[in-house]
């Protein structure tokens, strides 16, 4: 790779971390262009980790977004968001702005748990996770960014979410079963953690495991 692109990475990598911290920055010029380059019903780009510079954009930790049911960007992207998880291309139960190149904290999860309701998709913003259960399951999880891999990873059977809804209504909820591991899998990425780092931690903790029993 070129040294000054992966200094101009670099600088927004390290832009992004500043302000991580911070709340409801609007968004940018770059970002307005991308979400406004297509109609809002068209599906977006989704980035894989097989490529070098859309890989250093999925470890960016996202920014809050202004909840606003009158912010004709914010909806125009919340509609796209939904479009590329939808789209034959990229289907999937779940989807986080940073997939597509937006980092936001704006998820769509399909909601397995309400199946009187057609297991519908929801679209949550700055979704948080502030309580985890005790018991733990292992589910078999994909990722739109991994192509060709899945494998299963042990996550909480249950968590707690607080969220804001467009009307800017703070919400809080209890999620149990593949539901939740959907919210997990989905805020992760917000973080800038893929699934497979869950992975990489399991296998730490078994080979420490392994090295203390044969002491």
């Amino acid at each position: 790779m070129p040294r000054i692109l992966y200094l101009i990475i670099a600088s927004v990598v390290l832009s992004f971390n500043a302000q991580a911290q911070t709340n409801y920055k609007a968004f940018s010029p770059a970002e307005v262009n991308m979400i406004a380059d297509a109609d809002s019903s068209k599906p977006m780009r989704v980035l894989q980790i097989t490529n070098y510079v859309d890989s250093v954009f999925l470890r960016m930790p996202s920014l809050e977004v202004k909840p606003d049911a009158s912010d004709t960007i914010l909806l125009g992207f919340i509609n796209r968001l939904y479009k590329t998880v939808r789209d034959p291309n990229s289907l999937g139960v779940g989807i986080a702005a940073p997939q597509v190149g937006i980092p936001r904290r704006i998820i769509w999860v399909q909601r397995f748990d309400k199946e009187a309701d057609q297991m519908p998709f929801e679209v949550y913003l700055n979704p948080k996770i502030v309580q985890y259960s005790d018991s733990t399951k292992l589910t078999m999880e994909g990722c739109l960014s991994i192509p060709d891999f899945s494998s299963e990873v042990k996550r909480p059977c249950s968590i707690v979410i607080e969220y804001d809804g467009l009307d800017g209504l703070q919400h809080r909820e209890t999620i149990e079963g593949f539901t939740s591991v959907i919210f997990q899998h989905e805020i992760d990425h917000l973080d800038g953690i893929l699934y497979l780092d869950h992975l990489k931690k399991e296998v730490y903790d078994q080979r420490k495991k392994d090295q203390r029993s044969n002491r």
